[in-house]
C-alpha cells in the first residue's frame, strides 16, 4: 500500500509544481485564490486520501472481495453438487424402476403360484366336502334303516297285540302265554309277506 501512496504521490507532484509555476505568473494565482486552493493542505488531503484509500482497501474492499471470493465458491460448489444429485438420482430413479420390475415379476410369480395352491386345496376341500358328504349320507341310511327296523319291530309288536286282544274279545276266552305268542308270530308273518 505504501507504493500506491508513493505512487500516488509522484503522480501528483508534477501537477504541484505547474500549479506553483502558474501561481508565480498571476492569473494561476488568481484562479487558485478564486478557487481556495492552498498547496500544503492539498498534499495533507492527499496523504490523508491515501491513508483512507490504504485503510478501506486493508478493512473494507479486501474482505469484501474475499466474501465475495468465497461466496462464488460455494455457489460453484453448489451447482457442482447439485449435478451431482441430479446425477445420483438419475441412478436411483433407475434403480427404482428395476427393483419395481423385479418386485412386479415376482408379485407375479406369488400369485399364480398362490392360484395353484388355491386351486389345489379347493380340489382337496370340495373331495373332502363330498367324502364327508357320503359319510353323512350313508349314517343317514344307517339311521333311516334303524328306525324303520325299529318302527317295523314296534309295529309288529302292537299288531301282535291288537290280534291277541281281537282274538281273545272274539273267541271269548283268555289266551294263554303259547297262544299269545303263536298269534303273533302269524301276524308277523302276514306283515312281513
Amino acid at each position: 500500500m505504501n507504493s500506491e501512496l508513493l505512487l500516488n504521490l509522484n503522480f501528483m507532484t508534477p501537477y504541484y509544481m505547474l500549479a506553483a509555476a502558474a501561481a508565480e505568473e498571476g492569473t494561476l494565482g488568481e484562479i487558485t485564490r478564486q478557487f481556495g486552493w492552498h498547496g500544503n493542505l492539498f498534499i495533507s488531503q492527499v496523504i490523508v486520501f491515501a491513508i483512507v484509500v490504504f485503510a478501506l482497501n486493508k478493512f473494507a474492499y479486501k474482505p469484501i472481495l474475499q466474501l465475495l471470493e468465497d461466496r462464488h465458491k460455494r455457489i460453484e460448489e453448489s451447482l457442482a453438487n447439485a449435478e451431482k444429485i441430479k446425477t445420483e438420482l438419475a441412478e436411483a430413479e433407475a434403480a427404482r424402476k428395476q427393483i419395481m420390475e423385479k418386485a412386479n415379476t415376482q408379485a407375479n410369480q406369488l400369485i399364480e403360484e398362490a392360484r395353484s395352491a388355491a386351486a389345489k386345496v379347493k380340489d382337496q376341500e370340495t373331495q373332502k366336502a363330498i367324502s364327508q358328504a357320503e359319510q353323512i349320507i350313508a349314517k343317514a341310511r344307517e339311521a333311516a334303516q334303524a328306525d324303520h327296523e325299529r318302527m317295523l319291530a314296534e309295529l309288529k309288536s302292537e299288531v301282535g297285540r291288537m290280534v291277541v286282544q281281537t282274538t281273545a274279545m272274539v273267541a271269548g276266552k283268555i289266551l294263554t302265554d303259547e297262544d299269545q305268542k303263536r298269534l303273533v308270530e302269524e301276524a308277523n308273518k302276514q306283515i312281513a309277506a
